[in-house]
């Protein structure tokens, strides 16, 4: 009956970290923030002058890590019993946090675009920002960058 109860609480648990992607934060340009929402923006124009692709790294909460510990933690209790059964939840809890930070950061991660564009004023600015599908930009194409409550971001 311990095996059971151990194999449910586990799913239920794998499946909760799985659902940290269901939190990710959209990072491409036409993403805005409930405050930016209906806020004034400042436009500026500005010619691409280079592009750069880039890895944007994950999230790297204690969501992660607090639910590979407590997977761990029981997987590792169901094993011996006694003092060894202790040891062992101890070190699946160490070992599943671990791996939960690690697997967080790992769906979180997102491929994104470095963006230099020489503005309109003479000054050179790089953004970043995640790729988004069915979007390309081109050396020498003119661009909105769009500023909001210090958030930027680059648009066709």
């Amino acid at each position: 009956m311990k095996s059971k109860s151990v194999f449910y609480t586990t799913t239920v648990l794998l499946v909760s970290i799985l659902g940290i992607g269901g939190c990710a934060q959209n990072l491409g340009g036409d993403s805005y923030s409930r405050d930016d929402a209906r806020a004034a923006q400042t436009v500026r124009m500005g010619t691409i002058y280079s592009l750069r692709t880039v890895k944007i790294e994950g999230t790297k909460t204690p969501i992660g890590a607090g639910a590979g510990a407590v997977v761990g933690g029981v997987g590792g209790s169901a094993v011996g019993g006694g003092r060894g059964s202790i040891v062992a939840a101890v070190i699946g809890a160490v070992a599943g946090g671990l791996i939960g930070s690690a697997t967080e950061e790992g769906l979180m991660r997102t491929q994104g675009v470095e963006i230099t564009v020489r503005e309109d004023d003479g000054s050179m600015r790089a953004y970043v920002q995640q790729v988004q599908e069915n979007e390309v930009f081109r050396t020498g194409e003119r661009v909105k960058i769009l500023t909001v409550n210090g958030t930027s971001r680059v648009t066709h």
